[in-house]
């Protein structure tokens, strides 16, 4: 049993969604929520603007029930903010706080935060044992195996944090330098994971994108849990997929397009919902690829679908797919891995 702390049991080897900015928000949780995923996090949110109320960050904190278990994750690179936006999240209960340490993005990193702080390991100690010490929430931390291929010390990194008081520790297998470009290193993921002073979950992340891959990633790293990421986005059917194969050995069909359909009707209402209609409205365009991914000749469609601000005018065009398309047998499943802006 994979335990974050004294109360938070996520089962035996739980599947995780990653933080990603503009994709990980309330309607794409439930979502994956609804496919088996076990643990998920909020889009990463900035503590300067949580202190400063910013509505943006702010809205970020929403959280529902059906989603839990579920941390809100936050960054930054000053202790009095870190500490201030911890009280914040607090005051939001949610089921643990996580930390970014691995946003690779430039205008985030330039400020020492996200995976900045990866060129100041006494700043991350720092940050960490403060933010431990403010809240009575399970504090845990997302980070990458270091600063580029001279500087990878998460070994050390990830005992220093242990010692200080995080309850798990999310590792994503390459550097700030690599961004996501060539494969992600599981082996100093393993190195962690088998170092016998490590007592807390450690979970593996970067580049499963399979059910086959996460399997071999689970018996040949040694894992308590996998993060998924990029492969969920427009394709929450990949936790339920993944489970599946662990039990069975077999892979699942792919969703039918009567439930790529449902799925994306339901995305949208709750994107308008919780973002109001021309937000929600804009926000989904960046799923429709991947939710009708691999049908033939659907581009015309998803030019109709980001080409209209109209409720109406979507579903319409989306039963007119369903219509064209019943039947339709899709072949093994792809899993999208585009780079996300921001994306942790």
């Amino acid at each position: 049993m994979v335990k974050i702390g004294d109360n938070l049991d996520l089962g035996d080897f739980p599947l995780l969604l990653a933080p990603m900015e503009d994709v990980s928000d309330p309607p794409f949780r439930a979502l994956c929520k609804q496919q088996g995923c076990d643990m998920m996090y909020t889009e990463f949110i900035s503590v300067e603007g949580l202190i400063r109320d910013a509505d943006k960050s702010v809205q970020k904190l929403d959280i529902y029930d059906e989603e839990r278990p579920i941390g809100i994750q936050i960054f930054g690179s000053d202790q009095y903010s870190m500490e201030k936006a911890a009280g914040i999240v607090e005051g939001a209960n949610p089921n643990l706080l996580d930390i970014n340490y691995g946003c690779p993005v430039k205008k985030v990193v330039c400020k020492l935060a996200g995976a900045g702080i990866l060129q100041n390991i006494p700043l991350m100690m720092q940050l960490t044992s403060a933010i431990v010490k403010s809240t009575n929430l399970p504090v845990t931390v997302k980070t990458r195996l270091g600063w580029d291929e001279s500087s990878i010390n998460i070994v050390d990194v990830a005992e220093r944090l242990q010692d200080i008081g995080i309850k798990a520790l999310s590792i994503h297998g390459r550097t700030r330098k690599q961004l996501y470009k060539g494969e992600a290193d599981w082996s100093y993921i393993a190195k962690v994971k088998e170092n016998p002073r490590m007592q807390i979950p450690i979970f593996g992340n970067g580049d499963i994108d399979s059910p086959q891959k996460a399997k071999l990633y689970k018996e040949r790293y040694g894992v308590d849990g996998l993060m998924i990421g990029r492969a969920s986005i427009g394709y929450p059917w990949i936790f339920r997929e993944v489970k599946h194969y662990f039990k069975t050995g077999e892979l699942l069909a792919p969703p039918s397009v009567e439930e790529r359909v449902e799925a994306t009707r339901e995305h949208l209402r709750r994107s308008i919902a919780w973002k109001g209609e021309k937000l929600g409205i804009v926000e989904m365009r960046r799923h429709y690829t991947n939710y009708f991914r691999g049908l033939p000749n659907i581009k015309h469609y998803r030019s109709q679908l980001v080409g209209t601000m109209s409720p109406d005018e979507i579903f319409d065009i989306l039963n007119r797919i369903t219509s064209e398309y019943t039947g339709y047998e899709f072949g093994e499943a792809t899993y999208e891995m585009e780079e996300i802006a921001m994306v942790d």
